[in-house]
């Protein structure tokens, strides 16, 4: 759970959130550090189960309230990946911006986390991005991509 100086470096957020007028409580870091050291893209409900233990008094209105704030900060991401229920991870770590789309399942609803770009999908989301901005006028910051469709198993290709 949290620890105050954070010796394993994941307290890359103290200034960030305290920069932006906001205190950082103990519940509020509870949930920071739930979702660093998650493997995967937790609901409101799976990091209430992961937080309650140890810190009884962090109940789920609170989490809800404190990941809307988070997600307005753009210092995590809001998903959903189609079944009727956010999923959130934080949107960079202590190295900085963890930048990857997602593959979506509709089959099993398995989620992969897709990082290993090609040239040429970086080349096309750059002159994407580019031309979005220009046509209307907008400074885009980031973006959050989802594929939908059948994982390998689900299509009975092994």
């Amino acid at each position: 759970m949290p620890t105050r100086g954070n010796c394993r470096g994941q307290g890359w957020w103290h200034g960030k959130f305290r920069g932006c007028g906001y205190r950082l409580t103990l519940g509020r870091e509870a949930i920071l550090d739930i979702l660093s050291g998650a493997e995967g893209h937790l609901s409101a409900e799976d990091i209430y189960i992961k937080v309650h233990p140890k810190y009884p008094n962090v109940g789920l209105t609170t989490i809800y309230r404190t990941l809307d704030v988070l997600s307005s900060l753009g210092m995590v991401y809001k998903l959903d990946f189609g079944d009727g229920r956010a999923r959130y991870e934080l949107a960079e770590g202590p190295k900085g911006a963890r930048h990857h789309h997602h593959l979506v399942c509709t089959g099993c609803s398995r989620v992969i986390d897709y990082t290993d770009f090609i040239d040429d999908e970086v080349e096309l989301l750059q002159q994407t991005e580019k031309g979005l901005g220009k046509k209307y006028n907008f400074k885009i910051n980031s973006h959050v991509i989802q594929f939908y469709g059948l994982c390998a198993k689900c299509s009975g290709n092994k």
